[in-house]
């Protein structure tokens, strides 16, 4: 890996497959590019959940199959449960997909590209970095 590695959420995925003019497809590309960026279980399984086709899903396989993979162990959904929790005593609620997105990438560094909300919440909390799109 060229540099700081980033988890590019699912929502930038679907702009990169789908809007590749937009601003956050350009952002995957660079990152795709530096070989910055990483993909994780749950993010891949949302991705894959979207597709319209076995043969779309056959693509995306395909397709990512070269990105960086972050694993998440058991200490990462540990840490996705405590975020929730210490997220919900706050009175911010988020998925729990969106927990575990997070504590993988505080675990590789921080760092995630997104274009989903819940991650401003989450960031306020925790030491999470958004790129900026």
């Amino acid at each position: 890996m060229r540099g700081e590695p980033v988890v590019v959420d699912t929502s930038c995925w679907v702009e990169y497959f789908n809007r590749p003019e937009e601003e956050a497809a350009n952002a995957v590309r660079v990152l795709i590019q530096a070989d910055r960026a990483v993909l994780n279980g749950v993010i891949l399984a949302e991705l894959l959940q979207g597709a319209r086709t076995a043969g779309e899903a056959s693509e995306l396989r395909y397709a990512l199959g070269a990105v960086a993979w972050a694993e998440t162990s058991r200490e990462v959904y540990g840490r996705a449960g405590d975020l929730g929790f210490d997220l919900r005593r706050r009175g911010v609620t988020v998925p729990v997909t969106d927990c575990v997105i997070a504590a993988s990438a505080e675990t590789i560094g921080g760092r995630i590209l997104t274009l989903d909300g819940h991650f401003e919440e989450i960031a306020r909390y925790t030491c999470l970095t958004l790129l900026p799109v």
